[in-house]
């Protein structure tokens, strides 16, 4: 593994601090990341970001850590829900990625109970807010590190 990590948003995350804050909190974007990017660098790692409302942006980065060998800190949103693309551009590259949702989403609507992503992924974290970037990407700084 290289010493890089990707932090990948998905669909909706670029309207965090304003969409819905009693669920995602009143943090940006452009927030998560640089306290991710700091984090990162206190760890010796080299941090990217990436969010896209598009499916298909979302697969060819995944394909890129995988050919790379970058860790993946990766919120899929709706997409950990309905994506077998995203899915199979995880297991087919070969991508270490770590799952992470800001809310609960087993304690939300009973279709988002179930993530297509979860049996590719490394690890998930869901529920404990912007916090589960940090706990990602020291998840993912052991497991390269090894």
């Amino acid at each position: 593994m290289t010493d890089r990590i990707l932090i990948l948003n998905g669909p909706n995350l670029n309207l965090l601090g304003t969409r819905e804050p009693a669920t995602y909190g009143s943090e940006t974007l452009s927030d998560v990341e640089a306290t991710c990017e700091r984090l990162g660098a206190e760890l010796g790692f080299e941090v990217s970001t990436f969010q896209s409302n598009h499916e298909g942006a979302l697969v060819d980065k995944i394909q890129e850590a995988g050919r790379e060998a970058t860790g993946v800190v990766f919120n899929p949103g709706a997409y950990s829900h309905t994506s077998i693309a995203l899915r199979d551009a995880i297991s087919g590259s070969g991508a270490l990625v770590v799952e992470v949702h800001i809310s609960n989403i087993h304690a939300r609507e009973r279709f988002r109970h179930h993530s297509h992503i979860t049996p590719v992924a490394k690890g998930m974290i869901c529920g404990l807010g912007t916090e589960g970037y940090l706990l990602a990407i020291r998840a993912l700084a052991v497991h390269m590190k090894r």
